[in-house]
């Protein structure tokens, strides 16, 4: 287990981390591929969370055309995705998450965004669902970067933009990309259950901790740090 030196900073994820966003996903996604023509199966999507969708598309569009997807493709086939997704019910915030945060910045902490989502609509909510927690200028999205997760580009942005070292900062993530993504950037990794992904899944990729649930977590994890 990673050792903290002292905690500045804390790094989340946003869909299945904050928001309980990620069934949106998959269905916005589902019925996107469907439309047009595009091999998908719904469970996909939630083990590729916290890659960008242009990342996404290229996976698609090789699978089903056997090539990869054109700029025009990735542009065009997120935006319906994402046109998709806003027309869906909107997504709550995940169980615990806004105490998670408000303790973080009660104590002091930074708090960073690290997502690899591009959705306008939720990460415009962030303002008012987590008031001061997330200013654009502490943001990191599927524009901030050139290489999504798993690489370790997002949370070593992330922390960038907290001006803090690895060693002073802890991530949050629920996803397998994601834990990877914040472990191979050096940083302490709590990984949350809060969708189908197995515990295992989580604690395959190095992740520090793993809890069950983000309650869970927010219960106890200042308990570790």
């Amino acid at each position: 287990m990673k050792k903290i030196a002292t905690l500045r900073a804390a790094l989340f994820d946003m869909d299945g981390t904050l928001y309980d966003s990620m069934p949106n996903h998959a269905r916005a996604w589902m019925r996107m591929c469907e439309e047009q023509g595009l091999e998908a199966a719904p469970e996909e999507f939630f083990l590729h969370e916290g890659a960008t969708g242009a990342a996404i598309i290229d996976m698609l569009i090789r699978r089903t055309h056997g090539r990869p997807a054109t700029d025009d493709e990735k542009r065009d086939l997120y935006a319906i995705k994402s046109r998709y997704f806003s027309e869906l019910p909107a997504a709550g915030i995940m169980p615990g998450a806004l105490e998670l945060v408000e303790e973080m910045q009660h104590r002091g902490v930074i708090t960073v965004l690290v997502t690899g989502s591009g959705q306008a609509s939720l990460i415009e909510r962030l303002q008012h669902d987590f008031p001061g927690a997330f200013p654009a200028e502490r943001c990191v999205t599927a524009a901030s970067v050139t290489r999504g997760k798993p690489h370790p580009e997002p949370f070593l942005k992330g922390l960038e933009l907290a001006g803090v070292r690895a060693d002073e900062a802890v991530a949050f993530d629920n996803a397998p990309l994601g834990t990877t993504s914040a472990v191979r950037a050096g940083i302490f990794t709590v990984g949350v259950v809060t969708g189908p992904m197995p515990r295992e899944a989580l604690e395959q990729t190095g992740a520090d901790i793993v809890y069950n649930s983000m309650p869970d977590c927010t219960k106890h994890v200042f308990d570790l740090l």
